[in-house]
This record gives structure tokens, C-alpha cells and sequence, in this order.
């Protein structure tokens, strides 16, 4: 009994094996490059360590997990969550390559914060022009790519001329530019334009105000705590040893974050993304993809756009706002009844791509340097797309795989 129970242990591993090894092999076979694919999520996103296990990559479940088991080099990189785009790009570079967060001289200086904050060992050390990356960002994580991809080939002016007085202080290889190292920039639910709810900043910034407030009691002390940790270092924003939590509120509140545009509720504004601009630009040797939601329908009467019964309740609020909300931005863009459809928190016309580029639908055939737009995902809401809505997990592990397998069958 024992043999036969050895033999068939035996029997089922290396069918096991040779199951799981035809799979990479078939991987391997259907690709053109093993660059690896990075996830950066967006506005309030943690670790993988954060949130007892509860992924923001999947919630129960495990995207990045579930895309290794098929073959694919993904990883999961982690920013500021409240934190400036500028800011979250400077992270996301250090968190790839490994070394210590440089925001830059001139930058620090302006928004009054340490040039320096957290070192990080690197997910992918050897990343160059010749070992490039895919980017995957959802939410505000998309504009933290793409600016993170201009800054990586046009550098930084104002570092630079910083640097050339103060050479002593030396400069980050980021804002020194030049560097071709990414292949492809993919866009989730990401406000490409900006989003109508986030130009409303008596009802956005107090809700990040509270959000620190009320977690701060649940963050702790450690660098890496199990529940939530903010990331704005840079600020002072941190808890310090034996600090009472009506001090550390108190602190907060009195951070010089509040009084600057350096904070993401800005960024994710539309007249946020109109300053900014120049380092969200299109580059010729890059691919772009986009992807959209929407959780909203109109209705037959009044033809407006009214949250379906499927969104995250605590979103149709924002939804409603983002329904009526009109105005004329600083550049003369008219934000109407077009920009009314959205998936909770971003507007459906803004996530296609930003305004006045190149793009075309997505077929098979994409082109560097033009942005390929995928149909509407109707009845997709904010969180869906991460796993966390209604649509189950094998849909959503679906999703992302078709993602990894477009990026990977691109030419090198």
C-alpha cells in the first residue's frame, strides 16, 4: 500500500511538473520580450505588506501572484499614497532601480520638504535602456508613469540648472534625463485629464485630512506597518516613537503639505494636470495603452448620467458631483455634459488619453508614440478593475492577462 501510495505521489508530481513547465514554455513562445511588467497603483494605494494581506492588486486574492504563476516577470512597486506626482515618480524610480529617494534640490527647496527619503534595495536593479520595463498604472498610478517616463528622457530643467550652481549637491539621475528604458506606459481608470471630483477642494482635501487622522491610530510605528502607512516622510508626516496621537494629529494638520500644490489632490485636478503638463508628454519611443469604465447610465427622461445600482456606494456621491459639475478651464477646455459619464471617480472622456495626442482604437497593430484606446467597460466602476467591485476574480486575473500578454508580444 505504501509503494503504490509513493508511486502514485510520484506520478502526480511530475505530471505536475510537466504541466506547469509546458505552460512557461508556451509563455515563453508567444512573446517577443521578458521585460519586466510593474504595478503602480494609485491615490490612498499601499504594500503588499500593508492592509494584513488584503492586496490592492486584488483583495483577497493576488493578480501579481496569479500573472507569475503564468509565466509572466510581474511585480508590484509602492508610492507616496497621497503623496504629489512628482513626488510618486521620484519614488517610483528609487523603488525600481534600489537607492535612496532624491525629490530634488530645487524641488524641495520650492515646496518646502527634505530633498531625501526612504532607501529602497530595487525590484529590478539592472533596469536600463537595455533592460527596460512596462509600466501598468491604475488610477493616479497611470499619471505617476507617464510622468515618470518623461522625466526619465527629458530630465528636469530647473534640477539642472541647480545642480550647474550647486554642483556639490549633486544631481538625481532622473532629472538628468536621457534615458530610453521604457517600452510601454498601460493606463487604468487613470484621469489622463484630470478628474472633475478632485477640482472640488473643499470635499476632496478634507477627506485625506480625516483619512489620516482616523488611520493614524492603526498605522503604528514601524517602518512597515501591518495596516497603513501614509509615506510622507518628506513632510514630517510620520509618527514618531512615543508621540501621543493628538500630537501626531496636531502635526499633521500644521504640515506644510496642506498649503502647496505638492499633494495629489492637485495633481488629479483638471487645472492640475493642465500646469503639469510638461511632464506628462507622449514620447515617440514608447508604446501607450488605455483603459476605461464606466458605472454610470442616463437616463431616458432627462438624459442625465445617473450612478448604476452596481457602483461602490461610497462613490456615488463623487459620481453625482462629477454628473453636474461644469466649468471652463484655464486653457478655455470646456468641462460639460461630455465629462458626465464616469466610473466613480474619473471621467470617462478623460481616461481614454490626454487630449491633443495621437491615438486610434486598440487593435492588433499599435504604433510607439500614438496612445491605443480599448471600448468602454460598462458597468466597471473605480475598484473593479483592482478586484475589489463586484466582478469576479477570474474576470478580473482575465483582464490583466490579456494586459501582459499585449506589453510582452510587443517588439523589442
Amino acid at each position: 500500500m505504501r509503494r503504490r501510495m509513493i508511486i502514485f505521489l510520484a506520478t502526480v508530481a511530475c505530471f505536475v511538473s510537466i504541466t506547469f513547465h509546458g505552460i512557461e514554455q508556451k509563455v515563453a513562445a508567444a512573446t517577443q520580450n521578458d521585460y519586466p511588467i510593474i504595478l503602480v497603483h494609485g491615490l490612498a494605494g499601499w504594500d503588499r505588506n500593508e492592509a494584513l494581506g488584503y492586496k490592492y492588486w486584488g483583495g483577497f486574492y493576488d493578480i501579481q501572484q496569479t500573472l507569475k504563476q503564468k509565466g509572466y516577470p510581474v511585480y508590484t512597486a509602492t508610492v507616496g499614497p497621497f503623496a504629489s506626482n512628482w513626488d510618486r515618480a521620484a519614488e517610483l524610480y528609487a523603488y525600481i532601480k534600489g537607492g535612496t529617494v532624491d525629490y530634488g534640490a530645487a524641488h524641495a527647496a520650492r515646496e518646502n520638504h527634505a530633498r531625501y527619503g526612504r532607501t529602497y534595495p530595487g525590484i529590478y536593479k539592472q533596469w536600463s535602456d537595455a533592460n527596460k520595463i512596462h509600466l501598468v498604472g491604475h488610477s493616479m498610478g497611470g499619471l505617476t508613469i507617464r510622468q515618470l517616463t518623461t522625466m526619465l528622457e527629458d530630465g528636469n530643467a530647473e534640477e539642472q540648472a541647480y545642480y550647474k550652481a550647486h554642483p556639490e549637491q549633486g544631481i538625481s539621475p532622473l532629472f538628468a534625463g536621457k534615458k530610453h528604458s521604457i517600452q510601454s506606459v498601460t493606463t487604468i481608470a487613470t484621469p489622463n485629464n484630470g478628474t472633475s471630483f478632485a477640482e472640488n477642494e473643499n470635499v476632496l482635501v478634507p477627506v485625506i485630512r480625516n483619512m489620516v487622522t482616523g488611520m493614524s491610530a492603526l498605522s503604528g510605528n514601524a517602518l512597515h506597518p501591518i495596516i497603513y502607512d501614509f509615506k510622507l516622510d518628506q513632510f514630517g508626516i510620520k509618527r514618531q516613537p512615543n508621540e501621543t496621537l493628538p500630537a501626531y494629529n496636531n502635526r499633521v494638520f500644521k504640515s506644510a503639505i496642506w498649503k502647496t500644490d505638492d499633494i495629489s489632490s492637485y495633481d488629479l485636478s483638471v487645472e492640475g494636470v493642465i500646469k503639469n503638463q510638461a511632464n506628462l508628454q507622449t514620447k515617440s519611443d514608447v508604446y501607450y495603452f488605455s483603459y476605461t469604465g464606466q458605472a454610470t447610465r442616463q437616463t431616458l427622461l432627462t438624459k442625465q448620467e445617473v450612478p448604476m445600482i452596481t457602483m461602490f456606494p461610497a462613490f456615488v456621491p463623487a459620481s453625482n458631483y462629477m454628473n453636474s459639475f461644469r466649468k471652463t478651464a484655464s486653457n478655455g477646455m470646456k468641462i460639460d455634459n461630455t465629462w458626465a459619464a464616469n466610473d466613480g471617480l474619473v471621467n470617462v472622456v478623460s481616461s481614454y488619453y490626454p487630449f491633443g495626442v495621437s491615438a486610434k482604437k486598440a487593435d492588433a497593430n499599435p504604433v510607439k508614440g500614438q496612445w491605443n484606446y480599448y471600448p468602454v467597460k460598462q458597468g466597471w466602476d473605480h475598484l473593479d478593475f483592482i478586484g475589489m467591485g463586484d466582478k469576479l476574480p477570474s474576470v478580473v486575473n482575465t483582464f490583466y492577462l490579456d494586459i501582459v500578454k499585449t506589453v510582452t508580444n510587443l517588439p523589442k
